[in-house]
């Protein structure tokens, strides 16, 4: 049975606004169904292909980071630097270790030095916020100078600013997290009320015309099937059409079922840009691709373009790690603000 969603009343010259929105609205689903298959069925193969294409890269590029973390620290505790060139080492040694303390491409060794450096670092870092704090207070208490307290009160309201920031950056993600489960609430709740409606009109237990049964409970066979596949659009489309074939010429949806088709299809067009979305994500590109007029050969376009800047990164990485072998290499790095 071909269903079709769309309000195409022949009897009306133009359509209601609203009745014009619900059909954009199921174009729009339209094109995300056939989207979120042609994503699901290529998805593992992108992710072979990104397998393939970056992991060796990755790999290469780890060991040699960690050649650059190992050396430097071996020459921060051997050589003599000046307390500039002190603290920019710790702080690319620091960033070094957060970087690969994570990282799956390394031995056990190499993971182990990696965390004792990056444990040794935090400690270092706790040390110091405590040194500030007790600073902090002695300031505060003795009240030495105006520009004292001035600075102070700068750096409080740096920080309450940082926290407000943090707090809208909280508040935008709780509030899309709250969205996508009242879709896909509104979702569940239309789901059932569509398909018991569904039930109510072609149940095969209350036909009592043997072709009209049989007729009824292939429907009532396929609704159960979309039920169970939470396909909420194909329930719809049933619906309508059930609906329409009452009466020999469609009649015009009532405003109310306008307004419910609109809620439960809104609920299902997000269902299935998440979905997309998700997928998407699953291929960890370093870009953020947009999911709109997105193409199968963007994907891999990205992912080449990933590839071709991890190949450059670590070509510059190997260039560094030259200079590091030596004390007038990393000083000379030092001094063009490489490190």
């Amino acid at each position: 049975m071909s269903f079709d969603l769309k309000v195409s009343l022949q009897q009306r010259a133009e359509q209601s606004p609203q009745q014009k929105k619900l059909n954009r609205l199921i174009d729009k689903i339209e094109q995300q169904k056939v989207s979120l298959a042609t994503w699901q069925n290529a998805q593992a193969e992108i992710q072979q292909h990104t397998r393939q294409k970056l992991l060796p890269v990755y790999s290469e590029l780890h060991e040699i980071l960690f050649q650059q973390l190992d050396q430097l620290w071996n020459l921060l505790h051997s050589h003599e630097f000046s307390k500039v060139d002190m603290q920019q080492l710790d702080e690319k040694i620091t960033q070094l270790a957060q970087m690969l303390k994570r990282s799956k491409m390394l031995k056990d060794e190499q993971l182990k030095l990696v965390k004792q450096i990056d444990t040794f670092y935090q400690q270092h870092a706790q040390q110091l916020v405590k040194q500030n704090k007790k600073v902090q207070s002695v300031k505060f208490e003795l009240n030495e100078n105006f520009d004292q307290n001035i600075e102070l009160e700068e750096d409080d309201f740096e920080q309450y600013a940082a926290e407000q920031q943090q707090a809208r950056e909280q508040a935008k993600q709780l509030r899309q997290q709250q969205k996508r489960e009242q879709a896909e609430q509104m979702a569940a709740q239309s789901l059932k009320t569509v398909y018991l409606k569904i039930a109510a009109m072609i149940h095969p237990d209350r036909e009592q015309d043997e072709t009209k049964k049989e007729k009824k409970t292939e429907l009532f066979q396929q609704a159960s099937q979309a039920y169970e596949q939470q396909d909420l659009f194909y329930l719809l489309k049933m619906q309508l059409q059930l609906e329409q074939n009452k009466s020999i010429t469609s009649k015009e949806l009532t405003p109310e079922q306008v307004k419910f088709y609109q809620l439960a299809l809104d609920a299902q067009s997000q269902q299935l840009e998440s979905q997309i979305e998700e997928i998407l994500d699953s291929f960890q590109l370093a870009k953020k691709v947009k999911v709109e007029h997105l193409h199968m050969s963007d994907v891999y376009k990205a992912i080449d373009t990933d590839c071709a800047e991890l190949k450059q990164q670590l070509k510059w990485e190997k260039e560094h790690l030259k200079h590091m072998k030596k004390v007038s290499g990393v000083e000379m790095l030092l001094g063009h603000g490489v490190l």
